[in-house]
């Protein structure tokens, strides 16, 4: 038995050993799949920044209808391209405005590609391991993540990865479909460009050409870039391009040499890390998928010859998306997504191997990636127990956020359960030696996290989002009361409370936008909206109406001084704010 087998279509006839029907098989697959992406999608509060940016931008969207320029907090927000605003926009307009429906769009892609990937694997690999790629990458924690979250990336995931199978199918079906599976990947290269940029297209274009260079046929690129393939692309791209360069001229310098040369080349953006910042981040976000890539990769590497067209897309399109990313100065956990995918599908080829030889070398190599995860849960679970039977031994050690520990005490003994269950299945899975059991063990983990820990996810949103925030000050607001955020915006606020925020800044850093900081710079008046810090005391000194003051904890001492000239008591909301609701001046 080799680790991976010669052919490019495995000879696994038989269904996963869940259920005896292979129907249902595949249904309870994909039920678990939507399980983990779409349950209690409104469950969470909107973390900041982006989820809360990203959902306001749309529901700005939805009020101006500008589906060309999106606005945040009033301004053109340009950091990325429209696209993903319109779905979440949509979605909206047709179900209303709420945490689950702005993260509707993602667990729809999400689970859009989940389907692209099976039948992919079925194709390329059989149903076995179609299945089993499913469970996989449903289960992934970083895809179950960005399936849940209010951000472009699963999005971009969809198309990108799209793009990437029907180029490569285009060459392994023959040439009578060859021209329709270009077609489709140049749309879906153009659509992911609209999505988050060049990089849309970059990542497509560089996996399928270093996998066509390991094959030894680069020549069949001309057929991805025949002239028709191009126009189907320029046509999805450049209306785009062209229609939002002319209502903002600065666009185009802007979005290429700001938002993609300098966010790859330099450390302007704050998001520069180490190059190998990527492999804690697969070890930690692919667990418990991950324990297996060690000796994976060391055997995997040893029969590389024996690798099938199929195996050897997927190692070159993680190897490469990975490196490209590394390379990278700005840095994210969300922009290798498209590779963890393709880890996905090779644990589950390996898995698929194991069941289909329970004798064989992925079978014992699954086994072994079964020890760490027995003995992590294990220690993990024994900490855990005792934090929860005396939570002091921790909190005495803690310097700051006591407050924000208390509310995870409720949390820690669940966890503990959760972890001890996972251990104690893999022991049982170790001792039995049944590849089933392995399996259930290893998918335990992210299923306890999404039922019996959710409330664990539910607090960790709470203490990262403003709506707490917003529920507190929205009983104070008036329709004529001017909000008002010194040097700060907790993101989200505009969306919660469903109006605009003034913001006093030095130079547009709290609103989160490159772009705004950007057009801040240029010289040009500042927008309605913006207040520059040098001037706001005289700018308050000219509203005729209530304002309701915000401030962070570090300028307390500025928000007491203003509350004490207009005869008001700061109130504390939480989360390291604070705010002055100060009345109509006298006399307007």
């Amino acid at each position: 038995m080799t680790f991976f087998s010669p052919n490019t279509h495995s000879i696994d006839k038989d269904p996963l050993p869940i259920l005896k029907n292979p129907l249902l098989t595949v249904a309870f697959a994909f039920f678990i799949s939507a399980f983990m992406l779409f349950w209690r999608l409104g469950g969470l509060a909107l973390i900041t920044p982006d989820e809360g940016r990203n959902a306001e931008v749309a529901r700005e969207m939805g009020l101006s209808h500008a589906w060309l320029v999106p606005t945040y907090d009033g301004l053109a927000y340009l950091d990325k391209p429209a696209f993903y605003f319109k779905t979440i926009a949509l979605t909206f307009s047709l179900f209303g405005e709420s945490e689950a429906m702005a993260r509707l769009s993602s667990a729809l892609f999400g689970f859009a590609l989940v389907v692209a990937a099976f039948f992919f694997c079925k194709k390329m690999y059989g149903q076995r391991t179609a299945i089993l790629a499913v469970l996989i990458v449903s289960t992934t924690p970083l895809y179950m993540a960005f399936a849940r979250f209010v951000i472009f990336d699963m999005t971009l995931a969809f198309f990108v990865s799209s793009s990437i199978f029907a180029c490569f199918l285009a060459e392994e079906d023959g040439a009578a479909h060859r021209q329709r599976w270009y077609l489709l990947a140049a749309l879906a290269a153009g659509i992911a460009t609209i999505i988050k940029g060049p990089v849309g297209f970059i990542i497509p274009t560089l996996v399928i050409a270093v996998f066509n260079g390991f094959e030894g046929r680069l020549k069949v690129m001309k057929h991805a870039f025949a002239l028709r393939n191009v126009a189907v692309f320029l046509a999805v791209v450049l209306p785009w391009f062209i229609g939002l360069s002319l209502q903002r001229p600065d666009f185009p310098y802007y979005g290429i040499m700001r938002e993609s040369i300098a966010r790859f080349t330099t450390t302007e953006f704050h998001r520069t890390a180490p190059f190998y910042f990527y492999g804690p981040i697969i070890l930690g976000t692919f667990f418990a998928w991950s324990l297996l890539l060690p000796e994976s990769v060391l055997v995997a590497w040893q029969t590389r010859k024996r690798w099938s067209r199929t195996d050897r897309l997927l190692v070159v399109w993680a190897i490469v998306v990975v490196i490209f990313f590394s390379i990278s100065q700005s840095k994210l956990p969300g922009y290798i997504l498209s590779a963890v995918l393709a880890l996905g599908l090779l644990t589950a080829r390996v898995f698929a191997l194991a069941f289909n030889n329970i004798h064989g070398r992925a079978a014992r190599l699954v086994v072994h990636g079964t020890i760490p995860l027995a003995i992590l849960s294990l220690l993990a679970a024994v900490f855990l127990g005792v934090l929860a039977a005396d939570p002091d031994l921790l909190k005495s050690r803690l310097t700051a956020k006591q407050e924000v520990f208390d509310l995870f005490i409720p949390t820690i003994l669940p966890m503990a359960l959760s972890l001890g269950c996972v251990s104690l299945l893999s022991m049982i899975a170790l001792w039995t030696r049944s590849i089933g059991l392995i399996f259930a063990a290893f998918i335990s983990f992210p299923l306890l996290l999404m039922t019996v820990n959710f409330d664990l996810l539910a607090l960790y949103s709470q203490v990262r989002s403003s709506r707490s925030i917003a529920e507190h000050i929205q009983p104070a607001l008036t329709p004529t009361t001017e909000l008002v955020c010194l040097e700060c915006l907790p993101n989200g606020l505009p969306f919660y409370l469903k109006r605009l925020v003034t913001v006093v800044t030095k130079d547009g850093q709290e609103l989160t936008s490159n772009y705004v900081v950007f057009t801040l710079n240029s010289g040009k008046p500042w927008p309605e909206g913006v207040v520059p810090l040098a001037q706001w005391p005289a700018w308050l000194a000219t509203r005729k109406h209530p304002v309701y003051l915000i401030a962070k904890k570090d300028h307390l001492p500025q928000l007491k001084a203003v509350a004490i000239t207009r005869g008001v008591e700061v109130i504390d909301l939480g989360s390291n704010f604070w705010a002055a609701p100060l009345p109509t001046p006298t006399g307007n």
